[in-house]
């Protein structure tokens, strides 16, 4: 079942239009007010040689939220000068632990990453981390479901977001493996490196298929 339901999941994102990359991307583009956002990476394939989904993500889940799909699309990107903060963005966050782990020595960079906060000591080198950061995920091409909020505040951004991620996780069974240079092998969180994908929540649980349903009436709508 698994196998037809990510034939499905796969058939259903290519109804979404041609993939785009945060690299100029800018909150004039058109992007819905609310969705779900699935990012690829290069590289990264299925055993059929297309791309395999290695990020999904959404926004506005909390009724009183008033965040949009771009606000939280631009906090994944960084600024356009390529800093960025990965403290508002747990995606930036995974990104730069597995920089961190591959590229320099272990010990106190990855330890200032993880902290609560910046400390002036390793600013600096934050820094250099928060652009390499913004270069690895504003190169990574993403597909985005409008997804919108109904009148009563509820919507199905996370249903879908949790579905999806349950669904593609390798923890869960989902058969479609990272490959050997992947960066997230070097992710500190052990969620990251066990399921193929840069989400720890959700990853470990089961899907409903049902889900499927929703995903396609949207993709269609």
């Amino acid at each position: 079942m698994r196998e037809g339901d990510l034939t499905e999941f796969y058939s259903l994102l290519g109804r979404l239009g041609s993939p785009r990359r945060l690299f100029g991307a800018t909150g004039r583009d058109g992007w819905p007010t609310h969705g779900v956002y699935f990012f690829f990476e290069d590289g990264e394939l299925r055993a059929d040689g297309t791309p395999r989904v290695v990020r999904v993500g959404t926004h506005g889940l909390a009724i009183t939220s008033r965040t949009r799909l771009w606000q939280r699309l631009a906090q994944h990107r960084g600024t356009l000068k390529g800093g960025g903060n990965h403290r508002a963005s747990i995606f930036r966050r995974h990104v730069g632990t597995a920089l961190i782990s591959r590229d320099h020595p272990p010990g106190p960079l990855l330890d200032a990453w993880t902290g609560a906060r910046r400390l002036p000591e390793w600013a600096a080198a934050e820094s250099a981390i928060e652009r390499e950061v913004s270069d690895h995920i504003g190169r990574m091409p993403f597909r985005w479901l409008s997804v919108p909020t109904g009148a009563d505040g509820t919507s199905l951004r996370g249903a879908i977001e949790r579905n999806s991620i349950a669904l593609l996780s390798n923890l869960r069974g989902a058969p479609d493996r990272p490959s050997r240079t992947w960066l997230g092998h070097h992710a500190l969180s052990d969620k990251v490196r066990a399921s193929g994908l840069w989400n720890v929540n959700h990853v470990d649980e089961d899907y409903d298929p049902a889900f499927l349903e929703s995903f396609r009436a949207l993709a269609d709508g």
